[in-house]
């Protein structure tokens, strides 16, 4: 029997372009709650075509948290997820007794879900250190030294990923220890229950509605708006899909053709990322965007809401 007395945490996750916002906000509606967003560059205000932001109707529509947070200026982490996200449930929950929480980011839902290793606080002012050499020298410049104090983190897929770059160095600069010995793998406990659910379509229609949202993004100012942050370049958000392709092209790398193609083919490719990546994380129940009816029932025997 659903508790009566508990606050829930809906999660909606799925691939991108797959139909997460329309049937969150739908759902947020129906319930009378409000969504957080753990999408990781949706936080980011000079970031909306790339990012496929909800719209200015959308967000009208329903409270949204975590949209337009942070400037790109900023370094942010999962972990800063983490502690801001149970911050704001905190605070959701002394008046709702159930949130929506939706995004295709697998690592931030699962840093609220389960909890991420537990590192120390960097030294005051390390962070914006990092971050001014991370744009001015280059990836490539703080790797090599990560490679020095910590093989073990430099042989992990994170050594590509600016953020944990930073991440890594902040942790070894401030305790002398290496990033990679404090990865605990603890799921934390929530004091609040949680409803997972994941959303897919039919293959084809997925990939439909990427290749048409690619093309919206760029009759919409995607590369003027890559142009106007490039020189964030290599800050982990802008070498994300749908943001690198451009600047290749940018650079001179391939033609405007070229371009299109890269953008859509490797969006598909992190879609089906986004599908295993959930398929292997988690007790999700999986529903079709139209099912909406289904899914509020599931929600509601879940809970006894409404």
């Amino acid at each position: 029997m659903p508790n009566s007395q508990a606050k829930y945490l809906i999660t909606i996750a799925g691939p991108t372009a797959v139909g997460k916002t329309e049937l969150s906000i739908k759902l947020a509606g129906a319930l009378g709650t409000e969504i957080i967003s753990a999408d990781s560059r949706q936080i980011f205000r000079e970031l909306s075509i790339g990012t496929a932001k909800p719209n200015a109707a959308e967000l009208a529509a329903v409270p949204h948290h975590f949209i337009n947070s942070h400037s790109i200026t900023e370094t942010y982490s999962a972990g800063d997820f983490e502690r801001d996200a149970l911050g704001k449930l905190d605070e959701l929950f002394s008046h709702h007794d159930c949130v929506v929480m939706t995004g295709g980011s697998g690592l931030y839902i699962k840093a609220v879900c389960e909890g991420l290793d537990v590192l120390p606080a960097p030294l005051e002012g390390l962070r914006e250190t990092l971050t001014a050499r991370l744009i001015n020298e280059g990836l490539e410049v703080l790797q090599e030294e990560i490679r020095v104090i910590d093989p073990a983190f430099a042989e992990t897929k994170e050594i590509h990923n600016p953020q944990r770059v930073v991440r890594a160095l902040e942790v070894f600069k401030t305790t002398g220890v290496p990033i990679s010995q404090y990865q605990q793998k603890n799921i934390q406990q929530r004091p609040f229950k949680q409803i997972l659910i994941a959303l897919d379509r039919d293959r084809k229609e997925l990939y439909d509605r990427i290749d048409l949202r690619m093309d919206n993004m760029l009759k919409e100012g995607l590369v003027e708006e890559a142009k106007s942050v490039i020189q964030f370049r290599d800050c982990h958000a802008l070498q994300t899909v749908g943001y690198k392709e451009v600047y290749g092209y940018l650079d001179g790398l391939y033609d405007e053709k070229e371009m299109v193609r890269r953008l859509k083919q490797n969006s598909r490719r992190y879609a089906k990322r986004q599908l295993t990546w959930f398929r292997h994380q988690g007790n999700f129940k999986w529903f079709q965007p139209n099912q909406f009816n289904e899914l509020l029932n599931f929600v509601q025997t879940e809970t006894g809401l409404i």
